[in-house]
Order: C-alpha cells, then sequence, then structure tokens
C-alpha cells in the first residue's frame, strides 16, 4: 500500500515521510519553547501535549514551512527537472529568501491576528535563520535522495539492459537456425491452396512478409519509417481479418517523413498491446490510431486506442514483453522515454520522441 504511486510518480510511503519530517521536528521546536519558557513549572509535562499549545507554538509555523517547501520542491524537482543541477541549486537560493520572508510574514500576521506570542525586535532574526537553516538540511536531503533514486534507476536499467541483450542474443541465434524453411512452408502451403481461396492466399504470404522483414530487422539498425509503417498495415491487416469490423485503423504521417530513418520493430510491439490488451476484449471492437508528426528537430510518436485501458501503468512494463523492450530500446538509443496516458474517451495513449 505504501509503495502505491500516487502522483507524479511519488510514493505513498514518500509523502509519510516528509509529514513525520514536519512533525517530528515541529514537536521538537515545540519542547524547546516548553522547556525554555518553563511553562513544565506551572503546567507540569503532560501540559506538552496540549494540541492547542503545541499549533500555537510550532504547529502553525511549520505547516507554513512545508507549504513553502512544497511549493519551491515543485519549482526545483518537476518545472526545472530536467535542467542543469547546478542551474537548479542558484535558483533554489534566489528563490529561498522570498519564500522564508513570506512565511515569516504570514506567521506573523496570523499570530497578531490570534493573539499568540511571536518574536519582536532583534528576535525576529530567528524567525528568518531558523527556517533558512531548516531549508538547507532539507532539500540538501531530497538532492541527495533523488541522487539516490537516480542512480537507483541507472542499475535496474542497466540490468535490464544486460537480460534484453542477452535475450536478443538467443533470439538471433534462434532466428538463424533456418529463415528460409519458414518461406519454403509458407509457399508450399501457398501452392497447395486452390485458386478459389484467395483470401487466405493473402494471408499466409502477408504472413511470410511478416517474418521476412523481421529476419531484416534483426540485421539492421535503422530503416526508413516507410518499411515499419508497412510491416506495421501487414500485420494489422492479418488482425482485421480476425476481428473484421470490430477493429479501425487510422494512420496520420506526413509524406515529407516517409523516409526519416528510424530503429525497426519499433511500433509493432505498441501496435499489438493496443489490439491484444486493449481492443480483443471489446465486443464492439475500437481504433487504433497512429499519429508521427516531427517538432523541434525530434520525431514525434503517438500510438492510441479506444479499448478498456490501463488502471496501473507502472506494472504494465512487467507483464508486457513487448513494452518492455521497447522502452529499454528507446531509453538506451535516444535516452527517451515511453509514457502510458489515458486516451479520450477512453483507452490507452502511448508517447515518445526520438
Amino acid at each position: 500500500m505504501l509503495n502505491k504511486y500516487l502522483f507524479w510518480n511519488i510514493r505513498a510511503k514518500e509523502i509519510l515521510a516528509v509529514f513525520l519530517f514536519y512533525f517530528t521536528f515541529s514537536g521538537l521546536y515545540h519542547l524547546a519553547l516548553y522547556i525554555n519558557q518553563a511553562a513544565f513549572l506551572d503546567r507540569g509535562w503532560l501540559g506538552i501535549f496540549d494540541l492547542a499549545d503545541y499549533w500555537r507554538s510550532a504547529g502553525m509555523q511549520y505547516s507554513l514551512f512545508m507549504l513553502g517547501s512544497v511549493i519551491l520542491w515543485v519549482i526545483i524537482f518537476r518545472v526545472l527537472k530536467k535542467k542543469d543541477l547546478l542551474l537548479r541549486i542558484l535558483v533554489l537560493l534566489l528563490l529561498m529568501p522570498f519564500v522564508i520572508y513570506l512565511i515569516r510574514t504570514l506567521h506573523y500576521g496570523i499570530s497578531d491576528i490570534m493573539g499568540w506570542g511571536r518574536l519582536r525586535g532583534t528576535g525576529m532574526i530567528w524567525d528568518l535563520y531558523i527556517p533558512g537553516l531548516f531549508f538547507f538540511i532539507q532539500f540538501g536531503i531530497l538532492f541527495a535522495y533523488e541522487h539516490y533514486q537516480e542512480n537507483k534507476r541507472k542499475l535496474i536499467l542497466e540490468g535490464e539492459l544486460r537480460q534484453a541483450a542477452l535475450k536478443s542474443e538467443l533470439a538471433a541465434i534462434k532466428a538463424q537456425l533456418n529463415p528460409h524453411f519458414l518461406y519454403n512452408i509458407f509457399n508450399t502451403i501457398n501452392a497447395s491452396l486452390p485458386a478459389e481461396n484467395e483470401t487466405t492466399r493473402e494471408m499466409i504470404a502477408q504472413l511470410s512478409d511478416l517474418f521476412r522483414y523481421q529476419l531484416q530487422a534483426s540485421q539492421q539498425d535503422l530503416v526508413p519509417l516507410k518499411q515499419e509503417l508497412a510491416f506495421v498495415k501487414k500485420y494489422l491487416d492479418l488482425e482485421k481479418a480476425r476481428f473484421e469490423d470490430r477493429l479501425r485503423i487510422n494512420i496520420d504521417v506526413a509524406e515529407d517523413l516517409m523516409d526519416e530513418p528510424i530503429p525497426p520493430m519499433l511500433l509493432q510491439p505498441l501496435v499489438e498491446n493496443s489490439v491484444k490488451h486493449g481492443l480483443s476484449s471489446l465486443i464492439e471492437g475500437g481504433v487504433i490510431s497512429i499519429f508521427i508528426f516531427k517538432e523541434e528537430g525530434k520525431l514525434k510518436f503517438e500510438i492510441s486506442d479506444t479499448g478498456i485501458g490501463i488502471k496501473d501503468k507502472h506494472q504494465i512494463f512487467e507483464k508486457g514483453v513487448g513494452l518492455n523492450n521497447t522502452r529499454l530500446r528507446l531509453q538506451k538509443l535516444y535516452k527517451s522515454q515511453l509514457e502510458l496516458l489515458d486516451n479520450s474517451p477512453r483507452g490507452l495513449k502511448i508517447k515518445f520522441s526520438i
């Protein structure tokens, strides 16, 4: 339950850790004030558990700390996530004084309205120094945690890439056993069919073409986009023979992009996922759309379906071999991420760029 992702790839346990962090430090600050004011002489040590007193002395102020931290965290770790580390630190150092001053202003304003005690005169400097020190410690921990998570992801990715490379080597060895045997079998079956079974003969010819392209793909690093799309269309034509009118296909690619080089067998696993996991269980079927365009010098891909969609998008890579292999190829070749999004009005949309 605590490992469940909530939003922005944040786990429930990470949010819990932040709350415990703030609760612990606010509690220690409340204890320090309680002892410094010698309140235990009049109210005893159990008075420290007075929640109203805790809120007045530390709770409200540290709640404002947390609010300010969230604002800075969104800017530094989300908006500027892909920027250089030194730039992010510089932005943090520039924004931090303004956020701390704003927190102190809000804290003093609320305290004065409610009639609560607060520091005055030269003592007010402590309400700038302590939050500043607190923020430095907190964001130091956050940067260290980000570095730890990034290294952890790299180690996992390296392991997955080694496994994928081993599987690819084994697949290549199997493919080299005698691929022409398959072609000969297909030709033999085609020749044995009577002329009136033209549809079946065409399907066998298309299947033969699929095997031929797969063999060629294992020997090439890049192919023109038009070849990959032709392969995908033949695959979908075979699926249409099974689904008939339940499967509808929409391909939107500008003609001037057809010669763009892309890794072979890049689109078919994604389209197959849409058919197998998205549309196959629907009685009415659905639409698979392929949209490819160029933007800011990069080739952008969107493969969407109107199927049942995927609720847990983080665990799908553990189940789908084709999706996971495509994700690893994109990361290794282009340092690009495979994005899984909800399609509208329903279904799944897969996006990536190279």
